[in-house]
């Protein structure tokens, strides 16, 4: 299995995802610019380290070991001086970024510190900034569209998101990517943050390549709920619309989404199958209200659209 995209979403998937199978690679985006990542990634010019760290914490055991150092890469200082904020796993892969000189071999050997389930690997070999055409972030102007760049900025926006694009236009990816991309029996897309976590794979020419091309079949899983701000007001056939503008090569092979996140299910059918894919409806989430999936429910979800 191969799963992209990037913060809580890809953790929710690869923390289902190790439940079902012993061969797992997370590809990861790296644009993030905000929080522990962007101080590191200005201060030292590196990959933004929190998106790849919080995959690797996801592919941790349930044993005392996974979930010790899951625990311990997760864990931030809380101080009034410089370390405030910054993750304890961010630190130690910009530590063995720096010793290796390798960012792969460096994410493999922390992973084998965790006993991870899997491997994680970024999306692109150096950092990568979004740019976002956006509606209506004056709110009195509404329909005029501007331009906004950076990961924070564009997920946190007043207006709507209409389309990205990545910077540099043509990053180069890892080999080893590729390799998994058209090793894969299935390639899993989301859940997670639409624009500036599951898009930006799409847009990566070689990346997009693998991912049009590879035999693999192709799973989107859907998001439980909108996000305030990246996503505001879509519905759960509006994820599929906009991610058929973004990559209108693709085709899908099943779309998994939450039973009662799903208003119209007719109509997401309708555009499922315009991808080539099924339909499948499960219950995904967690039984308190919050938009949170249920790990064990998604392992089930998936483990039985694999076996189809």
């Amino acid at each position: 299995m191969v799963a992209l995209g990037g913060g809580h979403g890809l953790y929710a998937s690869l923390s289902a995802l190790r439940r079902v199978t012993t061969d797992v690679t997370a590809v990861v985006t790296v644009a993030d610019d905000g929080g522990s990542s962007g101080r590191l990634r200005r201060e030292l010019g590196v990959l933004p380290p929190g998106d790849l760290r919080m995959a690797l914490a996801a592919l941790c055991g349930d044993d005392e070991w996974g979930s010790t150092w899951s625990e311990v890469v997760q864990h931030r200082f809380r101080s009034g001086g410089e370390l405030h904020g910054h993750a304890v796993g961010n630190l130690l892969i910009v530590a063995l970024w720096e010793l290796l000189g390798d960012s792969v071999a460096a994410l493999d050997w922390v992973g084998q510190l965790l006993g991870a389930h899997g491997r994680v690997l970024p999306m692109s070999s150096v950092p990568l900034d979004i740019v976002a055409e956006v509606e209506g972030a004056d709110p009195d102007r509404p329909d005029e569209v501007v331009t906004v760049r950076g990961q924070v900025a564009c997920a946190s926006t007043r207006g709507r998101v209409r389309s990205i694009s990545l910077i540099p236009d043509r990053p180069p990816v890892p080999s080893q990517v590729i390799r998994a991309v058209h090793e894969a029996d299935w390639v899993v897309f989301g859940p997670g943050s639409w624009f500036t976590s599951v898009l930006p794979h799409l847009l990566v020419p070689d990346l997009a390549r693998a991912l049009v091309t590879t035999r693999a079949r192709r799973l989107v899983a859907l998001n439980l709920s909108p996000q305030r701000g990246e996503t505001d007001g879509f519905a759960a056939h509006t994820y599929l619309e906009v991610l058929a503008d973004h990559a209108p090569e693709l085709r899908v092979d099943v779309v998994l989404a939450d039973r009662k996140g799903v208003e119209d299910a007719v109509r997401l059918e309708r555009v499922a199958a315009g991808l080539g894919a099924r339909l499948v409806l499960a219950d995904l989430a967690v039984d308190d209200g919050s938009p949170r999936h249920d790990p064990d429910r998604f392992a089930e979800a998936f483990d039985q659209v694999f076996a189809d």
